[in-house]
């Protein structure tokens, strides 16, 4: 079993800044500054060669400060993402991290004024509207990409090696967690249940587990789920599990929770040969919530030995069982360096909004599942 490419199909990209001439940083306009914005884009925008954080817009003048105090009081900032298409011309990238209900409002009106743009997911909240959107970018002959930084994760990287080479055999079964134990909900636009605000694990983290069983397994034919809001007060779901059959005959068992005590491991990877078992999550974010950066004096996402996930069959799970399999480093910064290759050079496009598309379509699926107890046919 080999993973899928993840560019094949992306359209070639263009943008004002493309030209041979172009040898400055292209500038690019931040939308939002809370947890995506300040821990993830902008420290690994500014870390990016061929990128220059140009303005971050927030409306919060405490973040504004913020902003200024990282990354130097020469960053613009604005209070509206209006105020960036009134100087468009300025600009050579829109990156949306904004909260979910405003994706498809300012990627449009990114697109509309002329600017490639990067959204975090989930893209949208429905996968009509994700390939409008991409409709929108070809039609503008615009780049289009989606912030799905999981495909970078150490414990992703490494299983996507060991199906290349085959180590595992033909898989047959798929298990991805990504477990929390958060048993008081924090509120705010992610927990709240409101329709229009997009909130909940399944679009939050289940967007990831998707995205990375479809990169793996390709498409999904048939999706069952289960989704509960367990803690007091929680308006949205806090504890969800989906089973997905992929059109090769796998069957991906995928898990987000906020309510796991106990957690179970990261991946659980089933072959005929041979199974692979990974805990623990990818140390990266942690990191840039620490305020390191990739290119620092330490290695970038490298993870200790005894974290490494184990490769075998048959053992005892006493004993751990099989051999332990090197972790490879996990390599955000790659997914902005594949953006300024594709505007400058018309490389692929790393993550496709075709790609977030069709992750929606399982999420949408799994929404249904939950809700009338059935197995949803895509």
């Amino acid at each position: 079993m080999t993973s899928q490419d993840s560019s094949q199909g992306s359209p070639t990209p263009s943008s004002p800044s493309a030209s041979p001439a172009a040898a400055a940083p292209l500038r690019v306009g931040l939308v939002g500054y809370g947890l995506a914005g300040s821990v993830f884009h902008a420290p690994l925008i500014a870390a990016t060669e061929g990128l220059a954080l140009d303005t971050v817009v927030t409306s919060n003048p405490e973040r504004q400060a913020q902003a200024r105090a990282e990354f130097g009081p020469g960053l613009r900032c604005a209070a509206s993402a209006d105020e960036l298409w009134e100087r468009a011309g300025e600009l050579d990238l829109i990156v949306v991290a904004s909260p979910n209900k405003t994706h498809v409002p300012v990627a449009t009106a990114a697109l509309k004024a002329g600017l490639p743009a990067v959204v975090d997911k989930p893209l949208a909240g429905t996968a009509a509207q994700a390939r409008a959107l991409a409709a929108l970018a070809e039609e503008r002959g615009l780049l289009l990409s989606v912030f799905q930084n999981r495909r970078w994760d150490n414990d992703f990287r490494t299983l996507r090696k060991l199906l290349d080479e085959g180590e595992l055999g033909e898989i047959q079964r798929f298990e991805s967690r990504f477990e929390r134990w958060r048993p008081q909900p924090k509120g705010g636009w992610r927990e709240s249940g409101a329709p229009e605000e997009i909130g909940g694990l399944l679009y939050d983290l289940g967007s990831h587990v998707v995205d990375q069983a479809l990169v793996l397994f390709g498409p999904a034919v048939s999706v069952y789920a289960e989704s509960d809001v367990r803690r007091p007060g929680a308006e949205a779901d806090d504890d969800t599990f989906l089973a997905v059959t992929h059109a090769n005959g796998v069957r991906s068992h995928l898990y987000v929770s906020a309510t796991t005590a106990q957690l179970g491991p990261r991946f659980r990877v089933l072959g005929s040969s041979a199974g692979y078992v990974k805990y623990g999550l990818d140390p990266q974010e942690a990191a840039l919530r620490e305020g390191l950066r990739p290119g620092g004096a330490e290695p970038w996402g490298v993870e200790p030995e005894g974290l490494w996930g184990r490769v075998g069959s048959g053992e005892s799970p006493l004993t751990g069982g099989g051999r332990p399999e090197p972790t490879l480093p996990g390599d955000y910064p790659a997914y902005y360096a594949a953006i300024a290759a594709a505007l400058r050079e018309g490389a692929p496009n790393p993550v496709t909004a075709h790609e977030a598309a069709a992750a929606l379509d399982v999420l949408e699926a799994a929404r249904r599942s939950a809700r009338e107890g059935v197995a949803v046919t895509l």
